[in-house]
Parts: C-alpha cells; structure tokens; sequence
C-alpha cells in the first residue's frame, strides 16, 4: 500500500514559476530533502551545497513535443494526444474532450474503429486499444508527417490544474537535445525544469558529474494514475561506464527524475551493472523490484495515486515517503510540473 495524502487544489502549481514574480528564474522553486524520515527545508538554488564531489545527475535529454492537436470525430470537437511512435509506424494516442476552459477531460467511450480529422487536414484511425489494462490509449493508423504536424499544428499538453496554454519553450529543460528522427516526450521530463545553464555550470565546478540518458515520456493523464507504459529509452555507453565508476568510487548516483530511474535501471542487469541499452522498457519500479543502481532521486511533488511514488518508497522506504509528503503539505508546497521539487536519498 502506497502513501495516502489529499493535495488540495490550491497546491497545483498553476503557472512556471518565472511568470509568478519580477526578476525570478526557473530555478526559484522550493525543494525539499528527505533523507531517510529527516527532512530540510531549501531553495533550488542550494542544490549544490548539498550535493558532494563525486555524485552523479542521470538526467533525461529527451525533448517534449507539441503533441496535442485539435481535430473532429464526425461534427464533435476532440484533442488528441499524441503519446508514442510504434516500431510499425502506428502511434499510440488518447481521444480527450475541450471542457470550455481551454484544457481538456477524458474522453469515454471511444471504439474502433473511430476515424478523427486533425487540424490541417491530416486522418487518423483508432485501430485497438495499446493494452489489454483500458481504453485510454489507442493504438491509430496515421497517413503522413505525424512530426510534421505537430510541429505546425499541435501544442504542448496541459491539463486543468494550469492557467493557460505556455509556449512549448516553458516545456523543454536545460537539457533536452533534438532527437536525431524527431522523437520526443509527450509530456515534460519536469524534474529537470529547475535547473538553469548557472546552475549546471556550478555543480560541474563543484566535482558534481552528469550522466545524459534518453527516454520519451508517453501521455500520463492527469486521471488515470496507471502504471507507465512502455516507453523508448537510451543509456549511452558513455553513460554506462561514468555511472560504473562513480559507483565505484564511493560516489552517490542519483536520477534526475523518475523517466531517469526507469531508463538507468532498465539498462542495469541483475548484477546491478548498467550496460548500454536501447530499445522498450515496461519496467515498473516498485518497493518489491527495488532499485539497483540509484542512490536518490531528484523529482516534482507527485498525485497519492500516482504509481511514481512506488518508485519513490523503492528509492527511501514507505516511512520517509510518508514524512516527505506529509512535510510538503504542511509547508504548502506547490504540485504538478510548474511546481517544488523532492530531493529524496537513501539512508
């Protein structure tokens, strides 16, 4: 059983936190430090100082996409989220209904086949459900430049809890690099939003080492609290040796969110030796699969239902999760990407 905590709503972080003030920059957010049940109170910007030479980031280079695109199914308006890009040219996407403010709700009861015209011209075609788990995510025929039209068309994804659409540069981290076939995130690898080129530049300064892994995020939808799906991911042999010698040097290793920890543990085998890899992962991790490889993690605040904080208690313990969580609500701080951030370490 996971943490249980209600998160009121005025918690959502409504707005990046550069819109919330003259003068402030991505990385005047809070973040908070759990190690083990002690927690501390900080400003992102101390990061550094509470970082050692010889630690390791893991962090995540994929960039997000504008992957929402309005469109039609018969004379009924729809938004389509575009999720992930199949080996068989297919892409998984979710059907969501405009709910008059600008965002979007669940769409129910869609079927296949359901044919749905996209801003721009382009079709596409539901084809049969991406999991046998529910009917959220389909698997669609898409003639044409997908990319393209995302590119021309689409807008990054948001959901109720924001004020207003964002440019799709409020989206992107310090480290996203373009994919060299155009793949991307569908939603923000948002542990990474903090950080600023000042930021990386001191904790390089500092022995603080960083280790790039790619994986592209699928559509998480605020309501349905699944388990991740499969997803895309790149460890780089680069990678996989810095991280092996880090550990073995006595370093800490500690992801940069959890797209992060599900890549790096995704490439380690039972040895717990990260190898290169490419490809799928549906690694879920959880209390009970444990991690292999990470130390820490650094990540946003996070929904009770979400399964992320399954990774979190394999990270720390269900003890320190609970006191983080219970810390974070009483010192009012903020959800969701725009949001604080978690600093959580293994005891």
């Amino acid at each position: 059983m996971t943490v249980i905590v209600e998160v009121p709503e005025e918690l959502s972080a409504r707005v990046p936190v550069e819109q919330r003030g003259p003068g402030l920059e991505r990385d005047a957010v809070r973040l908070l430090v759990s190690r083990g049940t002690e927690v501390s109170h900080h400003a992102f910007v101390e990061l550094p100082g509470l970082l050692r030479a010889g630690d390791l980031l893991v962090v995540n280079t994929s960039p997000t996409l504008a992957a929402a695109v309005g469109g039609w199914v018969g004379h009924t308006r729809v938004v389509v989220h575009f999720s992930t890009r199949g080996d068989d040219g297919r892409w998984a996407v979710e059907l969501r209904d405009p709910d008059g403010r600008g965002t979007t709700r669940a769409r129910a009861g869609v079927r296949a086949p359901t044919e749905v015209r996209l801003v721009g011209g382009a079709r596409l075609v539901l084809e049969e459900p991406l999991s046998a788990r529910g009917e959220r995510l389909w698997w669609a025929r898409v003639p044409g430049d997908v990319l393209g039209v995302l590119r021309e068309h689409g807008r990054a994804i948001r959901y109720a809890y924001t004020e207003r659409d964002q440019p799709l540069s409020a989206y992107q981290t310090v480290f996203a690099l373009p994919s060299p076939d155009g793949a991307g995130s569908a939603e923000m690898p948002s542990a990474g939003r903090p950080f600023t080129a000042r930021m990386v530049a001191e904790l390089v300064s500092r022995g603080v080492q960083f280790a790039p892994v790619t994986l592209h995020t699928g559509v998480a939808s605020a309501e349905a609290h699944e388990p991740p799906y499969p997803e895309r991911f790149v460890v780089p042999e680069a990678s996989a040796r810095l991280i092996g010698a880090v550990r073995a040097g006595g370093g800490r290793v500690i992801a940069v969110g959890t797209t992060a920890v599900r890549a790096v543990e995704s490439a380690a085998g039972a040895d717990g030796v990260v190898r290169s890899r490419a490809g799928w992962t549906d690694l879920v991790v959880t209390p009970e699969r444990g991690v292999r490889v990470v130390d820490g993690l650094l990540t946003g605040l996070h929904e009770p239902e979400a399964s992320h904080l399954l990774m979190l208690e394999a990270v720390a313990g269900r003890a320190a999760i609970g006191r983080g969580y219970e810390e974070a609500l009483r010192g009012r701080y903020l959800w969701h990407e725009f949001g604080d951030v978690h600093l959580v370490l293994a005891e």
